[in-house]
């Protein structure tokens, strides 16, 4: 499902009034889904990506449909902004610097393989998102990832660091699953 370009303008002035609303609140952005065209009420998993100056400065998200799109990207905007644990909370005066991006994820579908040679034939460069899981441990990297990590080795050696996992791990109980995204910003 695309968005139109004026329901992606809703969206991006959506996130950046929560991440507003956060300096003057402390929360996100309260969302009345009735101010909102229907597209933006359904439930959809996103993710809203901060950058100041090119260089990351939030990225919060969810993998699953939870809440209609619309509350989705205000509480993900504020996330972003305020509750990323990898960087100090957004400043008043980083407002107008900031760059936000948001990306709406398809569904994640399992991809099955045999071994990481098998699994590293399947993925798609700067298509596919994934989720790698193995046991507890759980992390993903959003298709925009590709443009820092182009090789699927790098890629995927990266991916395993992020759930917690030695670079060169593999095991046969490894579950990976891949998501495309519509992002814009």
């Amino acid at each position: 499902m695309s968005l139109t370009k004026d329901n992606q303008q809703i969206l991006l002035q959506l996130a950046r009034q929560s991440i507003e609303n956060g300096f003057k609140t402390g929360h996100p952005l309260s969302v009345d889904l009735r101010d909102y065209p229907l597209e933006l009420c359904k439930q959809r998993a996103t993710f809203v990506t901060l950058e100041k100056n090119h260089n990351l400065r939030g990225c919060i998200g969810m993998l699953e449909a939870v809440f209609p799109l619309a509350e989705d990207v205000a509480e993900n905007a504020f996330s972003a902004a305020f509750k990323d644990p990898r960087f100090p909370p957004v400043q008043k005066s980083e407002i107008d610097d900031l760059e936000i991006h948001i990306s709406i994820l398809s569904e994640p579908e399992p991809i099955s393989f045999s071994s990481e040679e098998d699994l590293l034939a399947q993925i798609r460069p700067n298509v596919d998102g994934l989720i790698l899981e193995e046991g507890h441990r759980r992390g993903t990297f959003l298709p925009s990832v590709w443009e820092m990590l182009p090789d699927k080795k790098q890629f995927l050696r990266h991916l395993k660091n992020k759930a917690g996992l030695p670079a060169d791990y593999w095991s046969d109980t490894v579950k990976v699953y891949r998501y495309t995204t519509e992002m814009f910003g």
